[in-house]
């Protein structure tokens, strides 16, 4: 399972944040939400598991991926891996 530390944001259509949840539900990855405080100064797990105060934050698979660009374009390189082994399998 995956954790998304994310803002309080309450939709998912109005920050990077929604948009890495409504990617990670089109990629079929389960994911508990961590809503941080909207205070940067603190947002200390989001520290100690990044490096950096800034949201969205997916932690998957034991490491911290940042920024909502690089996290929606590893989910896409994860959900083509998964097609790829499906295939072999079928072969």
């Amino acid at each position: 399972m995956a954790t998304l530390y994310r803002c309080g944001t309450p939709t998912d259509w109005l920050c990077p944040c929604g948009r890495v949840a409504r990617e990670l539900r089109r990629a079929g990855v389960e994911a508990q939400e961590v809503r941080v405080s909207r205070r940067r100064t603190h947002r200390d797990e989001v520290q100690v598991l990044s490096g950096q105060e800034r949201v969205p934050v997916l932690v998957i698979d034991g490491e911290a991926i940042c920024d909502s660009r690089r996290i929606v374009e590893h989910l896409a390189w994860r959900t083509e891996e998964a097609a790829d082994r499906t295939v072999l399998r079928s072969r």
